[in-house]
């Protein structure tokens, strides 16, 4: 089999995915189908699992160092975007989320405000909340996409109401594409974001984990590539579109008059990374393009199938295809299961979902479901959240 085209989510089989001694397949009893955790069921890329059998072999498991990351994502942007990562302009950090948090204390205090879309990804609150900081919601349109005049109204509470050069320093944290709806902000989008912003005095931060996974019929716009966002952050990594979460590794950029901030980053904070990880990082990025070609075009063809599917067995779903990511976002409230219709399908169905109200307002009546697997086990997922109705 050519793994380096062929549909990297039809080569494992249940069997096999369930001698994994991840969180995907650990947190719930072997009868549960796990369809939750952001693990997609794929082998390795072939060039990443060759980079790290070469690491493991030659005893190269010290510590991260140099710029390969910084080179190979800033070649991979250029050949997919058209956008360009300058050295100076970016840092090493352990995880996108960590990255958030180091790049938040650079831009707010204690008891500052930081913007979120909800329904949103549900650290946001948590790394928020525990760094002191308060969250607002700006929830996004009955279409899932973003609100501006939510977001406006945001912003003046977040700044205390006193606009640009006045009130709390505050920080937007942008979701880009969007977990769990799936939404690919579009280039106009975002400008009039980067614009209200601006003006508003709100410094944005920007996570693009899912950057390189965008399917047919959208296209993703690197947010510092937007003009305007000089004062503003990105946070990348090759963690999510190849499926690298146990090795850890990403990037903060900054925006061309945030470099200086980001130079105030500790030092410590480079110590976090993997160095195995970075390699691995590095082989997906520089190598990794046909498997990650093969695997769009099967998360393409599953996208199209749980459509079909939600239609013939769970037609009260509503759904709306996911335009990136591999995270569809189910609207469960036609089936009368309240507001945590994971909790019903998780008891009576035996698959795992996530829980709608775990990611802020908008979300009760949902559940997220991952598509990352192969058609065989979507079909059982649906079957089995049918069985639970």
């Amino acid at each position: 089999m050519d793994t380096h085209t062929s549909n990297p989510l039809r080569q494992c089989s249940l069997t096999e995915l369930r001698r994994r001694t991840s969180a995907k397949w650990r947190v719930y009893p072997a009868d549960v189908l796990p369809m939750w955790v952001a693990e997609m069921d794929v082998p390795l890329a072939e060039p990443v699992a060759e980079a790290l059998r070469a690491a493991v072999s030659a005893g190269d498991t010290g510590y991260a160092m140099g710029t390969d990351y910084i080179e190979a994502l800033d070649g991979f942007a250029e050949r997919q975007w058209g956008w360009r990562v300058r050295p100076e302009r970016a840092a090493i950090v352990p995880d996108v989320m960590a990255g958030v948090v180091e790049v938040l204390k650079l831009i707010t205090s204690p008891g500052d405000v930081v913007v979120v879309n909800s329904p949103v990804y549900t650290p946001f609150y948590q790394f928020v909340s525990h760094m002191d900081r308060s969250v607002v919601e700006a929830p996004l349109s009955a279409e899932g996409r973003l609100d501006l005049d939510a977001l406006a109204a945001a912003f003046r509470t977040a700044t205390g109401e006193r606009g640009a050069g006045g009130g709390r320093r505050a920080a937007y944290l942008l979701c880009s594409p969007h977990n769990p709806t799936g939404t690919v902000h579009t280039a106009a989008e975002l400008a009039a974001v980067t614009e209200l912003a601006n003006a508003h005095g709100v410094r944005v931060v920007a996570d693009e984990i899912h950057a390189p996974l965008v399917l047919t019929g959208a296209r993703h716009t690197p947010y510092l590539s937007v003009p305007g966002t000089e004062r503003a952050f990105s946070l990348m990594s090759a963690s999510k579109a190849w499926n690298l979460a146990g090795l850890k590794a990403a990037l903060a950029i900054a925006g061309s008059e945030s470099a200086a901030e980001l130079a105030r980053i500790p030092e410590e904070v480079s110590h976090g990374p993997s160095h195995v990880g970075v390699i691995g990082h590095v082989a997906a990025l520089r190598h990794g393009g046909d498997w990650l070609e093969a695997l769009l075009a099967g998360l393409e063809e599953n996208r199209r199938l749980l459509a079909e599917l939600l239609r013939k067995h769970l037609p009260e779903v509503h759904y709306r295809p996911q335009q990136g990511t591999f995270l569809a976002w189910l609207d469960c409230r036609g089936l009368g299961l309240g507001d945590d219709p994971a909790a019903a399908f998780l008891e009576r169905g035996r698959v795992a979902l996530v829980p709608g109200p775990a990611f802020g307002t908008g979300g009760a009546g949902h559940a997220r479901l991952n598509t990352a697997t192969s058609p065989e086990v979507l079909e059982e997922a649906v079957r089995r959240m049918a069985s639970a109705v």
